[in-house]
């Protein structure tokens, strides 16, 4: 949950300094620098737009995001054996 504040703070100070993606949000023309800061953001976003972050979130939790090995140290540890910077030694 770390992480994940920290980039939301990141977009905010971010987006209120006036810095956006170019281009568009989607095919009718709606641009990045039109959506709104903050929770308004939210009801901003096209409807297809937040599907597919829920989509896409939900594909991480079911597929990527697993214990595959079982080698998990604590909840949340996702290393499944393959980074180990010698933290726990």
């Amino acid at each position: 949950h770390g992480r994940i504040s920290q980039l939301a703070f990141l977009g905010q100070i971010t987006t209120r300094a006036g810095v956006y993606l170019p281009g568009d949000i989607d095919t009718a023309g709606t641009s990045f620098d039109s959506i709104p800061n903050g929770w308004a953001a939210v009801s901003a976003i096209p409807q297809a737009g937040l599907l597919q972050i829920i989509a896409f979130v939900g594909a991480l939790e079911l597929a990527v995001m697993k214990d595959v090995t079982g080698e998990g140290e604590f909840v949340g540890d996702f290393r499944n054996g393959a980074l180990d910077f010698g933290w726990d030694t």
